[in-house]
């Protein structure tokens, strides 16, 4: 350093450095002042100080000292003062000038002054970056949460069933893109939610039109879903056992062919009787995944077809006797013939009208079960006629007169002021009425009555039959116009009977577009009405 800043010059430019810094600099070259940013008596008192101090001289020794010195003396406004200050001491090309260093040396109270200085810059820097770096934030949180908050209310509403809701979309960024994807999945939701419902729906409406009876039975053998035929069931049920009706309440019947069909893992197949009603119950085992997770079950209520089967079997046992009867008297009589049995002629005259009456009575069952095979089958043929009323059902009232007299039955005609006239099949109405007038007869006891009452209308004509015989059960007056059916199967086959002729006069009745109908009471006679309007009637 002295070889390059030999120069007075260049001394001078180093001083000045290092006043800038307001740092002191004394340099000795070979023990002696080459260099002094201190005045005259502060330079003496700084060498004196140094000089002095053992740790301060090593410097000349090729070492560097970098301390601290509580009472270093300097003179400030002409007055002698001691400081604490910072002292670094460099030697000058060790090894080669002896007793040659630089000192520079400051007072602390400038470094503390520059250090609380920047202190208090690094603390206001700070603080500024504080407050924006809450107000950045504050700004990329309300841009961030704001929308999140807004995506969680809405998520709340979708929970809540609401799948129309949608987020607005501000931006197109990731938190726009997660909007938009919110917003497609509500979409699709409610599609997927509105397509199970229609579903639901439509198998609601499934269940509840059908006229079967449907039990969904969890694995406990609990009812899970019941169809309102299956609702009614367990209602009668219920009603019949004399309970409060219960959900989970079930018959016995049911509870053990669920056990069996939970057992065997197959299709089991019972019947029941309520309330005077039968039903056929087919229960399957549900599963899910291989595994029982319950069963359905199918009640069919079998009442109507139960009864037909009765009604069928009851017609062929009436049909069998009606037709037995007879034959065994053709086989009887005319064997008697045969063998010369009867004695006389008057005897023979009277097995052959007895055969002859006998056949009559088979050909009139055979044109009966013809004649109603006809009709229900559509075939009813008409032969429409314009006849005066009157005198056709006064006809028809004497034909009975001699069979009431041999009951001691009064037959009588109400038919005042009939001088209208009709369009129907003579034959046809005749029938009708000869089969209700014979059996009112049939039904009626000695000293009773039996009126035929006709009236005309514009609209048509209403036929009338009222007897004061034995009457109908209630419970039986739904089914009299069904073929087969009677409803006292012993009386009516000890009266010749066959449970075919209402039959077919409800047949002939409708072929004319009317209606028949029955009203009765037990034990106090039976009034059966028939109507035929005045319209075209159906010729088939």
């Amino acid at each position: 350093m002295y070889e390059r800043y030999e120069q007075e010059e260049a001394l001078y430019v180093i001083q000045e450095y290092a006043e800038t810094f307001d740092t002191k600099l004394i340099l000795l070259i070979e023990g002696e002042k080459v260099l002094s940013t201190e005045n005259h008596h502060s330079h003496y008192l700084a060498l004196h100080t140094l000089y002095n101090n053992h740790v301060l001289m090593d410097v000349f020794s090729g070492e560097q000292i970098v301390r601290t010195e509580g009472d270093f003396p300097f003179e400030s406004n002409d007055e002698q003062q001691y400081a604490e200050i910072m002292i670094v001491g460099v030697p000058v090309q060790p090894g080669e000038i002896e007793d040659s260093a630089v000192f520079l040396y400051q007072s602390l109270d400038a470094i503390n002054s520059a250090t609380a200085e920047t202190r208090r810059i690094v603390y206001l820097s700070g603080g500024i970056a504080i407050i924006m770096t809450t107000v950045f934030a504050f700004f990329l949180s309300s841009r961030v949460t704001a929308p999140l908050r807004k995506m969680r209310e809405m998520a709340l509403e979708v929970a809540k069933g609401q799948f129309e809701t949608k987020i607005p979309i501000l931006t197109h960024d990731e938190i726009g893109q997660l909007a938009m994807a919110f917003n497609r999945m509500g979409r699709e939701l409610n599609n997927n939610i509105h397509a199970l419902n229609q579903e639901k729906e439509q198998l609601a409406r499934i269940l509840g039109s059908m006229a079967d009876g449907v039990i969904t039975l969890n694995k406990y053998g609990k009812v899970v879903l019941a169809n309102p035929p299956a609702e009614r069931f367990i209602q009668s049920w219920s009603f019949e056992q004399g309970q409060i009706r219960q959900e989970e309440k079930l018959p016995d019947t049911i509870r053990t062919l669920f056990e069996q069909v939970v057992t065997f893992e197959k299709e089991q197949t019972t019947e029941i009787e309520v309330q005077g009603r039968s039903w056929t119950i087919l229960m399957t085992p549900l599963y899910d995944q291989n595994v029982i997770r319950g069963a359905v079950a199918v009640f069919r209520d079998m009442t109507e077809e139960r009864r037909h089967d009765k009604l069928r079997k009851d017609f062929i046992a009436n049909v069998s006797h009606e037709l037995r009867t007879p034959i065994s008297m053709l086989q009887g009589y005319s064997e008697a013939i045969i063998d010369d049995i009867a004695q006389s002629d008057e005897e023979k005259k009277e097995m052959a009208k007895i055969i002859y009456d006998e056949s009559l009575r088979i050909g009139r069952l055979v044109n009966e079960l013809l004649d109603l095979a006809r009709m229900e089958a559509g075939h009813v043929e008409l032969h429409a006629e314009h006849i005066q009323l009157h005198p056709f059902v006064e006809k028809v009232v004497r034909k009975f007169q001699g069979l009431a007299k041999e009951q001691n039955i009064a037959l009588s005609l109400d038919a005042t002021k009939l001088d209208k006239e009709a369009t129907i099949d003579p034959d046809r109405i005749e029938q009708v009425l000869t089969n209700l007038l014979h059996n009112a007869i049939r039904h009626t006891s000695e000293q009773g009555h039996v009126t035929l009452r006709v009236r005309s209308f514009d609209e048509g004509t209403k036929f009338d039959v009222l007897d004061t015989g034995s009457g109908i059960p209630e419970e039986d007056l739904p089914f009299v116009f069904e073929r087969f059916y009677k409803a006292d199967k012993a009386r009516t086959r000890s009266r010749g009977g066959t449970g075919l002729g209402l039959a077919i006069a409800k047949n002939i009745v409708e072929a004319h577009n009317g209606h028949i109908s029955v009203h009765s009471k037990l034990n106090e006679g039976t009034e059966f009405t028939f109507f035929i309007p005045n319209i075209a009637m159906s010729n088939e």
